[in-house]
């Protein structure tokens, strides 16, 4: 049932399980004031570079050393960059993003069954903004987050309508994932690349991200300001963009066209630690969108919970100084998802 005007749009939206997309399909005039941001986190056109972009990189070729030299430059210039020719198949793309929209089609009574207060398990979440508790405005988005344990724990867990996508997406990303993060690691002089990959994929979270239609979406935004707390995010976006990232060291900000078959990929909190700031995680966004249903579907690499996460040895041992201290990683995850999303705040954390 739609609230009436009298009743609480965030109580539809996050209690009842109908989620942003609820509210969209109410057909309102006007956002609802919950979600107008302040105008300084407002996206500010005037404020975006339109004759740049982040690198693209192709992979057809990885036994080529330039391909390596590419990636490694990337994130340390610019914290994101986009692949093509990766080797994910097209199809295994088109079904886990159907299957999102398949997700979030369902009626409110069976996605809210997947709430944290109803799942079964509390590595399946379905929810709406970022963190409604904390945040001063709400966020113009619904997701389904997916920890994974296991096959046998999503396939038993994870919601039918897309667990199977899901899964295909992870397994057939597993081998450029790795690929991408031995690139890095060579390049900080890691030779034992094997001993480092339980801290550098030791867990992984596949997210499904819905942006439904928005009035009033200069007003607003599908996600605010952030950098991602992974090691890697390995990130699919539709064909109707709205992901922006900032300039290093600027106020500017970039657009990330969507190219077809590619994947958006950016260094997360975790490698820059790791790395003591060579590869830089950096400031994004989303843009709400007024005429078009919007998917994402990110998977984010991270170290285990019980990791410690701090500058690798191999970083280190020529005399350069450390930026960040040792840290147990569940501890700099639990920082992040206490307060609404404050750009790069939460990497002091980690500062000595």
């Amino acid at each position: 049932m739609a609230p009436s005007l009298s009743d609480d749009y965030t109580h539809f939206a996050v209690k009842k399980g109908h989620g942003v997309k609820g509210i969209s399909e109410l057909g309102l005039k006007a956002l609802p004031k919950q979600y107008i941001q302040p105008l300084e986190e407002r996206i500010d056109l005037t404020k975006v570079l339109n004759k740049e972009s982040i690198p693209v990189i192709d992979m057809s070729n990885l036994d080529d050393p330039n391909v390596v030299d590419q990636i490694a430059d990337a994130a340390e210039k610019w914290g994101f960059f986009q692949i093509v020719n990766h080797g994910v198949p097209i199809d295994v793309l088109e079904n886990v993003k159907e299957a999102t929209r398949a997700f979030f089609q369902l009626p409110a009574e069976e996605k809210i069954k997947f709430s944290q207060e109803n799942s079964l398990t509390k590595n399946v979440r379905f929810g709406t903004s970022f963190i409604p508790k904390a945040e001063k405005a709400l966020e113009w988005k619904d997701y389904l987050s997916l920890f994974y344990v296991s096959d046998e724990e999503s396939s038993k867990f994870w919601p039918s309508a897309c667990k199977n996508e899901a899964i295909e997406f992870m397994n057939k990303s597993e081998f450029v994932i790795k690929w991408l993060l031995q690139a890095l690691m060579q390049k900080l002089n890691v030779e034992d690349i094997d001993s480092k990959e339980s801290l550098l994929m030791g867990s992984k979270r596949i997210n499904l991200n819905y942006y439904p239609t928005c009035p009033n979406p200069e007003l607003t935004v599908g996600v605010g300001r952030h950098s991602d707390v992974s090691t890697l995010t390995f990130l699919l976006q539709d064909n109707i963009g709205g992901l922006y990232v900032r300039k290093m060291e600027t106020d500017a900000w970039i657009h990330v066209p969507p190219i077809t078959g590619s994947i958006v990929i950016n260094v997360g909190d975790a490698l820059q630690i790791m790395s003591n700031g060579k590869y830089k995680s950096v400031e994004h966004r989303v843009a709400a969108n007024g005429s078009n249903n919007r998917v994402s579907v990110p998977i984010f690499v991270n170290p285990r919970p019980e990791d410690i996460i701090g500058p690798l040895p191999e970083v280190l041992k020529n005399g350069e100084k450390p930026i960040y201290k040792p840290v147990l990683y569940s501890d700099y995850v639990k920082h992040f998802f206490r307060k609404g999303h404050d750009g790069k705040e939460t990497i002091d954390f980690a500062k000595l």
